[in-house]
């Protein structure tokens, strides 16, 4: 079957200088791609792409699937570990000059792959379809309006339309799963073949294009590198993603006006530059500027051309990416520092975090249940029900429980009340609300007994 020649291809790479624990991070962001991919394939066994039942079937992989809140933790917090990784790559691909000596199309296929990780975090972001992943998806995409000519229509390709529902989410899955690992997988085989046609650069003393050092097999010792820090990566994520599951909150309410998007950790700095930009320069600092930092970054081995790869004899070069890096650091803390100083911001994101640790802990609550055809059927088939559903409405209960028992900001939901409280608690409480129902806006109501066993009736229906 011609295995032996598979492996010594895979396996007998020769690196000049011996390995090192500098080059695991190609290894260790290859190995993240592989975690990222099982796991995604095991979540969308049970992800609908619909603005209806999108957020549900989150709910319902973290509260109900066994090992599902752990399996979406590994899955967001590898997200995570993947971009973190690739910054290191590529920071050690830059001090060690790696990118010089004929490997220029190794160079541009990882600058794409990079692209490609950062537009996978974008479009995987808004699939909870939670309150954080609407509004800070509004935001990025609406950014794409600002592209001069195309603007407007690269805005309606992202959103499927004008306003985001069914159609975004339905684009932004194809995207993130079949679009984007279809050219991740094309681009990684690209990255690894220039990568093993060009060779090893080996460490900064040495010639890019005729390696002069001894040379050490990829296999045994650079292997067992990459495995500890495979494992290591493992343990990390594992115990991050038991002891502190992915937060996930309430389902998205675009009337909400009161709600603060904040962007993952990565797209801070972007989101804080924004802020720096009003009219009329907004084209410059959100395109123009943007822009030609790509392209500058992309054609470093064609503006970079000298062989020389030290560190300490390239200074211009260092000083570059330690302003770059710098850059985005320190535009990253501003967001975090400007936040937790504005003392309105910095209540309402608590809040808004309060509200996703409620929603985490509070059980599930299926939709289906809570269905036009459901209730239909329930108030034709039982005329007790179908009354004490005109009693909800004539007491206007639906103003804050909503029509059909699913519950509004102003009132909590009531599908399943009647597996927790027998019909005599559900009239005892209806005459006699509890504190903290009267304090929700809640009122006695006085109702003939008829009325209120026709109401009793309709609320244990509503499961």
């Amino acid at each position: 079957m011609g295995l032996d020649t598979l492996l010594h291809e895979a396996l007998d790479e020769p690196i000049p200088g011996g390995a090192r624990l500098a080059y695991v991070f190609g290894s260790a962001l290859m190995f993240l791609l592989i975690s990222q991919t099982v796991t995604g394939v095991f979540l969308a066994l049970y992800y609908v792409p619909s603005a209806d039942h999108a957020h549900t079937t989150v709910s319902y992989i973290i509260k109900e699937v066994t090992g599902g809140s752990f399996l979406r933790s590994l899955h967001a917090y590898g997200s995570s570990a993947a971009v973190i990784v690739m910054l290191l790559h590529i920071a050690q691909t830059f001090i060690y000059g790696s990118y010089k000596g004929r490997r220029e199309l190794l160079w541009i296929s990882g600058c794409v792959l990079g692209g490609l990780l950062l537009a996978f975090a974008f479009t995987g972001y808004l699939l909870p379809w939670d309150q954080k992943a609407y509004f800070a998806t509004t935001v990025g995409t609406n950014m794409a309006s600002e592209v001069p000519g195309i603007g407007s229509w690269l805005k309606r390709l992202m959103r499927g339309g004008n306003e985001m529902g069914t159609l975004t989410l339905s684009r932004f899955f194809v995207a993130h799963v079949f679009i984007l690992p279809a050219l991740l997988l094309a681009f990684v085989a690209a990255h690894v073949y220039f990568f093993r046609k060009a060779g090893a650069a080996g460490p900064p003393t040495e010639d890019p294009i005729k390696p002069r050092m001894r040379s050490e097999r990829f296999y045994p010792r650079q292997v067992v590198m990459d495995l500890a820090v495979a494992m290591l990566l493992i343990v990390a994520l594992g115990l991050l993603s038991h002891f502190v599951p992915f937060e996930f909150g309430p389902k998205a309410d675009p009337s909400d006006t009161q709600y603060l998007p904040r962007p993952e950790w990565y797209y801070l700095p972007a989101f804080q530059w924004l802020k720096y930009w009003k009219e009329p320069y907004v084209l410059l600092g959100i395109v123009i500027i943007p822009l030609l930092a790509v392209i500058l970054f992309v054609a470093l081995p064609f503006i970079d051309r000298k062989l020389e790869r030290r560190p300490w004899r390239r200074p211009f070069a260092m000083a570059f990416f330690a302003l770059g890096i710098g850059s985005l650091v320190t535009l990253g803390v501003l967001s975090v520092v400007g936040d937790r100083r504005d003392p309105t911001i910095a209540a309402q994101l608590r809040k808004q975090h309060e509200e996703s640790e409620r929603f985490m802990r509070a059980p599930f609550e299926p939709e289906l249940a809570g269905s036009s055809l459901t209730a239909a059927s329930v108030a034709l088939a039982d005329p007790l029900v179908s009354k004490g559903k005109r009693v909800y409405e004539d007491e206007s209960c639906n103003a804050c429980h909503g029509d059909k028992g699913l519950g509004t900001p102003e009132g909590s939901s009531l599908i399943g009340i009647g597996a927790k409280f027998d019909a005599q608690q559900l009239a005892d409480m209806l005459r006699h609300p509890t504190p903290k129902m009267v304090e929700g806006g809640m009122t006695t109501l006085e109702l003939k007994e008829d009325e209120m066993q026709a109401l009793v009736a309709f609320m244990q229906n509503l499961k």
